[in-house]
């Protein structure tokens, strides 16, 4: 006879049975329970709020048998283990279940909180786990006694290794295998001139004036901004000579649009014997300093502050003398930016000669719709009738795309 689990994963259950197995409420083991209820978090649109809400106020102790257990499905412990799912009571079990994949702990080390890092530093597995520490030490929210902890750790080891090399799950290895990389140093900085720093200060005074304690604040959130897209920053020589290079350029670019105006306020440098990272870099920058940044900086602190909650900061990375044609592909796609930037890339004459651009736009869901529907018109057939089947867009969009499918294959077959 098949598991409850089983049927539900072939839709061969009633809906009002459905509903009691989103309530937890089935006859089944705890285990194949909660293992349903996972299910239904994850995969299922009708019932996975109502699987989420129980799993929040499920049973402690067989929560705690669950993150426990070896023999626990993989997906039941990724999603134990998600920053926005972890109950903190949990996290040393899960830290220590071999079932736990130490790529899973690393992508949770990036954004972890204090309170969790605390934790993790007290676990055995991860105290022996370089890769996993490596990661762990980019986390911004890492405090000073806590990063020496993980330098003394990791001091023995003498070179460090790609952390949790050959344990990545599949698709992770963007986000995990190259954590622990140096990125390159930005040779941006020295070719843009801080007369177009100037300039964009100049043309913005009144929003920068009105934004100017603004802290940094990514669209989405920081777990979302610390996922797959995130690696931290090299702390070389050459990285921190960059640093102070741009700290300079930012305060002369502010010298020069208000001359009365008090200098920006000096970004504190790492704790000592703490590696620095880009997001640590930027949250201690005011606006005129991101502004800066965004226009000199490198391709992955660009990618960074695209994300800023604060609109001006956001678009002076538009404006970046070295930014590419692949960046803003990859920008016009994305749902982790403000309207603003979205509006902003085909006002800009480059970017719209760009058809992946366009594509990409028409495609993005946070797209506003006037914007889309008006950049429909210069797509291929193909692309048309992608669009027209894509159900993240809205309707709208879909059957606007698919009448200009039809229209165009009409014309096509009359030639």
């Amino acid at each position: 006879m098949p598991r409850t689990i089983d049927q539900i994963r072939a839709n061969k259950l009633p809906s009002n049975m459905m509903q009691f197995a989103a309530k937890g409420a089935l006859s089944v083991p705890p285990d194949e329970n909660i293992e349903i209820l996972v299910y239904l978090a994850r995969h299922n649109k009708i019932f996975g709020d109502l699987a989420r809400i129980t799993l929040a106020g499920w049973d402690e102790k067989a929560s705690l048998a669950a993150a426990s257990d070896p023999k626990t499905s993989r997906e039941v412990l990724d999603y134990l283990v998600a920053p926005e799912n972890l109950r903190p009571k949990l996290l040393p079990a899960l830290l220590e279940n071999p079932s736990v994949a130490e790529s899973e702990l690393a992508k949770f080390a990036i954004s972890a909180s204090t309170e969790s890092i605390a934790a993790m530093l007290q676990s055995p597995r991860i105290r022996a786990s370089a890769g996993v520490l490596i990661v762990l030490r980019s986390n911004p929210y890492l405090k000073p006694d806590q990063s020496s902890v993980i330098a003394s750790l990791l001091k023995p080891t003498q070179a460090e290794p790609t952390p949790v090399a050959g344990n990545v799950a599949h698709g992770d290895e963007a986000a995990i295998s190259t954590a622990a990389e140096p990125a390159p140093a930005s040779d941006d900085a020295e070719q843009v001139p801080d007369e177009a720093v100037a300039a964009y200060l100049a043309e913005h005074a009144a929003e920068i004036a009105a934004d100017q304690d603004k802290p940094f604040q990514p669209v989405g959130g920081i777990v979302d901004l610390l996922g797959a897209d995130y690696f931290p920053v090299s702390q070389n020589k050459e990285m921190t000579e960059m640093a102070g290079s741009e700290e300079k350029a930012a305060a002369s670019a502010s010298a020069a649009t208000s001359p009365a105006a008090a200098r920006p306020r000096p970004a504190a440098g790492p704790p000592p014997g703490q590696r620095d990272n880009s997001v640590q870099k930027i949250n201690r920058l005011d606006v005129k300093g991101r502004i800066q940044l965004a226009m000199k900086g490198n391709k992955e602190e660009r990618s960074i502050l695209i994300r800023d909650g604060t609109k001006v900061v956001a678009l002076a990375v538009l404006d970046a003398p070295k930014i590419s044609d692949g960046e803003v592909e990859k920008f016009a796609l994305q749902k982790n930016v403000l309207e603003a930037v979205l509006r902003q890339i085909p006002l800009k004459r480059r970017f719209m000669k760009n058809y992946i651009v366009v594509r990409n736009l028409v495609s993005n869901p946070r797209t506003p719709l006037d914007l889309g529907l008006g950049l429909m018109k210069h797509l291929l057939m193909q692309d048309l009738k992608n669009i027209s089947a894509n159900k993240e867009v809205s309707e709208t969009v879909r059957k606007l795309a698919m009448k200009m499918y039809k229209q165009k294959l009409d014309a096509a077959n009359k030639k």
